[in-house]
């Protein structure tokens, strides 16, 4: 028995259809903002100010083992019914949640861990949207893209584990634009049309990769188009690559590279 606490983003739906696929029992907690997976028997709804109520749950399911996937966003704090559990655990969240969503989670996952409860990968049973090292396209990185690559991974090495920021885009030793809350597509919305740049979304140092990886889908390669990047960078085995094959095409026919380090 697995239990899925799943949020808005293909990814998520992806997680579930390989669960169903290998025939493994599972429950859905679902934290989509529009109850996406309402129609599933195994989908619940439970508020995340009722941490009794999940936990007991959880633990009635005779369930060790629970998986994050999606985007799970900030509740809003002063709507939330809370039960005595969710009283003695919500301000942690809260102290959290001015951090960023993935302190959210990372809150979340602490709790689990004190009620006996395991949080694995969130790529656990899908191994195969995670790219090993390489580069997948015709187009090569050129000496001055490695100078943009080694500015970006040096960014992400200074980087505390909880900050929001997943991406940059790089262009030789300038950092052009950071990733604000609002996400990657934001972050290329302010730049100009044919910034030349890269775009790096690695994982932070000391980031805990059992959810919240880097990620990226053909939406992701439409917008590198349309700003002029000229590549697109992951950590190996530490990625969620989304429409792989399409993708790889799409950036192929563009002149875009797509480089695992």
């Amino acid at each position: 028995m697995i239990g899925l606490f799943l949020g808005d983003t293909d990814f998520s739906e992806l997680v579930l259809k390989k669960i169903k696929k290998q025939k493994i029992k599972y429950f859905i907690i679902d934290f989509s903002k529009n109850n996406k997976f309402n129609k599933d028997k195994n989908s619940f709804r439970i508020s995340i100010g009722r941490f009794g109520k999940i936990i007991d749950f959880i633990k009635q399911k005779k369930c060790k083992r629970v998986l994050f996937a999606g985007k799970i966003s900030k509740p809003n704090f002063s709507s939330l019914r809370l039960d005595f559990k969710g009283i003695y655990y919500m301000p942690s969240v809260i102290r959290a949640a001015k951090i960023g969503d993935a302190a959210i989670i990372k809150s979340i996952i602490k709790i689990l861990n004190n009620e006996g409860i395991n949080v694995i990968s969130s790529i656990f049973f899908n191994p195969e949207l995670s790219l090993k090292k390489g580069c997948y396209t015709q187009l090569k990185p050129n000496k001055q893209d490695l100078i943009s690559i080694k500015k970006g991974k040096l960014f992400f090495n200074r980087t505390k584990s909880l900050d929001h920021i997943q991406a940059l885009v790089v262009k030789g030793d300038k950092i052009l634009a950071k990733e604000g809350k609002e996400g990657t597509k934001k972050m290329l919305s302010k730049l100009r049309k044919k910034s030349d740049g890269i775009l790096i979304k690695l994982p932070k140092k000391k980031q805990d990769l059992r959810m919240d990886l880097p990620t990226i889908g053909l939406q992701t390669f439409k917008d590198a188009k349309k700003y002029g990047l000229r590549g697109v960078v992951l950590q190996s085995k530490k990625n969620v690559f989304l429409d792989k094959t399409q993708c790889i095409k799409f950036a192929d026919k563009n002149k875009i590279f797509i480089n695992i380090i």
